[in-house]
């Protein structure tokens, strides 16, 4: 099976907030796995940490907490789910990743951590 390639090339930025002014006051958690799932906080501030976007945000018990903006309502929805209506579990590049991965184990270009116990004594 041959490497399968994606049609479009990913920007190296990844500028997915808005304008700090255009933040909402309150940020709900939109993360499912999230303990704090569904939860409105206040907003405290925006900042960016190695590549990653982050909001500041007051917990219930008056902490300060950071959240990655993209498990928030505060960054904007991708526009492959928008368009899917959340009628797709999986997005297209991310299928073609799992393609090439799947691939590259069966073809023994990358080692599974399952043949390194073959050679512990």
């Amino acid at each position: 099976m041959g490497r399968i390639d994606v049609a479009y090339k990913k920007s190296q930025v990844n500028c997915t907030a808005p304008f700090v002014a255009q933040l909402p006051q309150e940020v709900r958690i939109t993360h499912p796995f999230h303990p704090l799932y569904n939860k409105k906080f206040g907003l405290l501030g925006y900042r960016r940490s190695w590549k990653n976007e982050y909001v500041d945000l007051h917990d219930e018990k008056n902490l300060v907490i950071a959240i990655p903006i993209k498990w928030t309502d505060a960054a904007p929805r991708d526009p492959f789910i928008v368009v899917a209506n959340n009628r797709s579990y999986f997005r297209p590049e991310d299928l073609v990743r799992l393609v090439n991965l799947i691939g590259g184990i069966k073809n023994g270009s990358r080692h599974c951590k399952a043949n390194y116990a073959i050679n512990v004594k």
